[in-house]
């Protein structure tokens, strides 16, 4: 178990084993969940919206160029594989 002190202006530092625990960036939200009996959950945001689907695609092995993505894309249309 992790003990936290508060300041004086109640604030938390949280440490970065647990930060790296619940997988949080620097800037990232966090909600807050009343559990009862004095007990927090933290719980992470993750990106919403467009920003979600950034970056989550490997980049390709090599770019195509617009004539074979032109076949490509015909292929495709053609119902070839």
């Amino acid at each position: 178990m992790t003990t936290l002190t508060v300041t004086a202006r109640g604030q938390i530092t949280l440490r970065r084993e647990l930060l790296q625990f619940l997988g949080i960036a620097p800037g990232q939200q966090l909600d807050v969940h009343k559990l009862g009996n004095g007990v927090l959950a933290l719980q992470a945001l993750g990106p919403r919206g467009l920003e979600a689907f950034v970056g989550c695609l490997p980049p390709p092995d090599k770019a195509l160029s617009v004539e074979e993505m032109n076949a490509v894309i015909a292929n495709g249309w053609a119902g070839q594989a």
